[in-house]
């Protein structure tokens, strides 16, 4: 079999589901909060490699809509540690040249996390090295479903005709119209799943799993979801 070209296995957009903090944790005996502080610090590192690799679209699944049913303290917990990571890595993220975005149903956030997170997104739009998009609040079929209702909604006012909609005007009305669609999706922790993630924006996506836990996933070990993805024949529905 001959090598793919080159150019199909250029980079643009690496996806992540973060998993494992919690487990990462409990082998240690630690409360799960503590599982999430250290998974901060694979995000610092995952940020880097994608900079030093020229890849400019990094999707990151930090809070999805079914994390709205964990447990109170758990919730606040996470949010303050959000807080936190936005106002702490400010002046990182403009020396390393990370542009930040966020998509999901953000107006669930608390205000203070929503404030520091539009702060952030603010003083970052000038940086052009890495587009950060962390996706908050976000589930997949919520997205499609908001979609939908946008669309018909157009269609309703007489905006757009019926007879325009194909898949190229719905991704338009995703979460994600301004980025092009990943390459590349890496779940941490082993789990063979999806779990209501960017479901239209994967589906030519090579897909990665390791069972490293997301606190233990750094450069390494994304150098070797990498090295996999070039290995691979993208063909596309061809031959």
């Amino acid at each position: 079999m001959s090598a793919s070209p080159p150019e199909l296995n250029k980079l643009k957009h690496v996806a992540v589901i973060m998993d494992g903090n919690g487990r990462w944790a409990k082998e240690r005996g630690l409360p799960r909060l503590e599982g999430h502080k250290a998974g901060a610090e694979s995000v610092r590192a995952v940020c880097q490699a994608c900079i030093e690799q020229e890849i400019p679209y990094l999707t990151l699944y930090a809070f999805s809509s079914e994390n709205w049913k964990r447990p109170r303290h758990e919730i606040d917990g996470l949010m303050s540690l959000l807080e936190r990571f936005l106002k702490t890595k400010m002046k990182e993220f403009n020396k390393q040249g990370i542009r930040l975005h966020a998509i999901g149903r953000l107006d669930r956030l608390p205000p203070k996390t929503r404030k520091a997170l539009e702060n952030t997104i603010e003083r970052t739009k000038e940086n052009n090295k890495l587009n950060l998009i962390l996706s908050l609040s976000y589930g997949s079929r919520e997205e499609i479903v908001d979609a939908t209702r946008d669309i018909a909604m157009k269609v309703a006012a007489g905006k757009i005709s019926i007879q325009d909609v194909d898949s190229e005007l719905f991704s338009d009305h995703l979460y994600t119209a301004n980025f092009p669609d990943p390459d590349l999706l890496i779940r941490s922790s082993g789990e063979l799943r999806l779990s209501n993630f960017l479901l239209w924006q994967l589906s030519y996506a090579e897909i990665y799993v390791t069972k490293v836990y997301w606190p233990d996933f750094r450069g390494e070990e994304f150098m070797k979801a990498i090295s996999e993805y070039q290995l691979r024949h993208r063909r596309f529905g061809d031959v």
